[in-house]
């Protein structure tokens, strides 16, 4: 009798859409406590603006994971415009650190990319660009991290945070942008 309450839920979980290869849900990850490498290379970037997390990747098995990212002012739906606040979503990669930003170390994401150039250029908009990851605004106190959501539509970490992904993250990495 009991099997009969179940074949509801069993041909739900059957209906859902099976998602694209390697994009697979990771869960908050509760920070993946373990000591991270540094010396060795991560070969995937996740972030999930749900969440609020940033989870790195070495073949297939997440690393590391932080808490807490802090995206553009408006931090719901993709980028879509110059000046619109947004953080992008979407699949892009990692083009360079940059050691001279404005903010504690940053490394630039390929946005926009060519969908995002045609969006806006049939809308007579520029897509706005230099989106990067990085750490607190240059001249903060020291170990101080803003809460809230409060970039141009970057990812913005603590710096110790990004002192970790300058060191492990290379230039070409893959990052996907979670809604």
């Amino acid at each position: 009798m009991r099997w009969i309450a179940i074949l509801p839920v069993l041909a739900l979980a059957a209906c859902a859409a099976p998602e694209a290869p390697g994009s697979e849900r990771v869960p908050a990850a509760r920070a993946i406590e373990r000591p991270f490498d540094v010396s060795t290379n991560v070969d995937f970037i996740l972030v999930d603006k749900s969440d609020r997390t940033l989870t790195l990747f070495r073949k297939g098995t997440p690393v590391r994971a932080y808490r807490g990212v802090a995206f553009g002012d408006a931090p719901t739906g993709h980028k879509r415009f110059q000046g619109d606040e947004r953080t992008p979503e979407g699949r892009y990669r990692i083009e360079y650190g940059n050691p001279q930003s404005a903010f504690h170390l940053s490394l630039k994401i390929s946005y926009p990319n060519a969908e995002d150039r045609a969006y806006a250029a049939k809308h007579g908009l520029s897509p706005g660009g230099d989106i990067f990851i990085h750490g607190q605004p240059n001249g903060s106190p020291e170990g101080q991290k803003i809460a809230s959501h409060w970039t141009d539509g970057c990812i913005a970490l603590s710096d110790a945070e990004i002192e970790e992904l300058w060191q492990t993250v290379p230039d070409g990495t893959p990052i996907e942008i979670r809604p």
